[in-house]
């Protein structure tokens, strides 16, 4: 199988973006501000934490973005608040002709939004479904692969919809965002929308950047008191912010390492391994044998995470050896017999070697057991 994975920033990229998180941070914050847990409930003239208020301007500078807003539900909960801001229901929305992640099929069906396909990637089939399809008013674009063989390119796609339709779009930066050079809307996009618990921040928060028309318009709605982001969750996400960058691009080189090591023949019984944007960036390992599950059930008594927690949270150390995901499932479902998926975390590539080695050890001698 052959998998085109986005661009990892390099660890020398990665501290020059942690460097800006900082820069950011000192010209809104005063230091004394930057040492306690943020402000609560309203300040008034501004119907929020005025911590929070100015934890979104120094997310939207990072980001080179117009307004930033911190909103309850993650990275789903930004989505479906952005596509409200740009869309009605009963609106038509361009997305691409691939499995649907699961969150996001729920909340096209919650807004009453009607999908319309095309392949992201062939930019003349873009232009051929919005020339002959009436009525789409907005458009979806995830950042990372919805299927194996996507190899799309973020900016070409949103370039190619704004210069055939005046319609808004709005990208998934999720799995992607501080690990890619830009964001979607520092590639074009009118808002981007993401999780900070994928980025080392708090639970439950997420974040959405891009065009103030659009976010003024859910500071406006968003007044209930119960739904605001309190100042010492502004503050973690700013901590999250500032230490993921680098963190994520050691975690990408680490995969880089491990399929070298794997591809060079290290642990016999391996048919390939290969990185690939399933949802987040991770290590895919293809067996000879179809042995995944035993593979999994071994792993996690040898010490690896079993399953994510918020994919890439700050409680996720050890390596995650887990089922490939759904969509990939989706495309071939027989995937599932022989194929992994592993995130290292924050461990070494001796670390997920030693693991992959000695579960599949565990298994051939289980099987040698049962044959006797």
């Amino acid at each position: 199988m052959r998998a085109y994975p986005l661009r990892s920033l390099s660890v020398g990229e990665a501290a020059k973006l942690q460097f800006k998180v900082i820069d950011s941070i000192t010209r809104e914050f005063e230091g004394c501000e930057t040492l306690s847990r943020g402000s609560l409930g309203f300040t008034p003239g501004i119907g929020k934490p005025i911590t929070t208020q100015k934890a979104e301007n120094v997310i939207a500078r990072v980001f080179d973005a117009e307004s930033s807003m911190l909103v309850r539900g993650a990275g789903s909960g930004a989505i479906r608040l952005g596509l409200h801001a740009l869309l009605k229901c009963g609106d038509k929305i361009l997305v691409h002709k691939a499995p649907v992640y699961s969150t996001t099929k729920t909340t096209l069906s919650m807004l009453g939004l009607i999908p319309v396909e095309a392949d992201f990637n062939d930019g003349r089939q873009i232009e051929e479904v919005l020339e002959s399809e009436d009525g789409i008013k907005g458009a979806l674009v995830q950042y990372t692969r919805q299927k194996p063989d996507d190899k799309y390119d973020m900016e070409e796609v949103i370039q190619t919809i704004k210069n055939r339709a005046p319609i808004p779009v709005l990208t998934d930066d999720n799995y992607a965002v501080m690990k890619e050079r830009r964001t979607g809307v520092q590639c074009g996009a009118d808002l981007s929308c993401f999780s900070a618990f994928k980025l080392l921040g708090p639970e439950g928060v997420g974040i959405i950047i891009g065009k103030k028309r659009f976010i003024d318009r859910l500071v406006q709605e968003n007044y209930s008191g119960g739904m605001q982001v309190q100042g010492h969750e502004a503050m973690d996400v700013l901590w999250g912010l500032a230490y993921a960058p680098v963190a994520l691009a050691i975690q990408a080189q680490v995969g880089e390492e491990c399929v070298k090591r794997l591809k060079a023949g290290e642990v016999k019984g391996i048919r390939d391994a290969f990185l690939a944007n399933a949802q987040s960036k991770v290590l895919l390992v293809e067996f000879e044998e179809e042995i995944a599950g035993a593979v999994l059930y071994e792993a996690q008594k040898l010490g690896a995470a079993p399953s994510p927690v918020g994919a890439e949270s700050k409680y996720e150390l050890v390596p995650m050896f887990y089922r490939i995901s759904g969509t990939f499932r989706q495309t071939d479902p027989m995937l599932e017999r022989r194929m992994i998926r592993i995130n290292p975390m924050r461990a070494g590539s001796d670390t997920v070697i030693r693991i992959i080695k000695e579960a599949m050890e565990r298994v051939w001698a289980d099987v040698s057991a049962s044959d006797d």
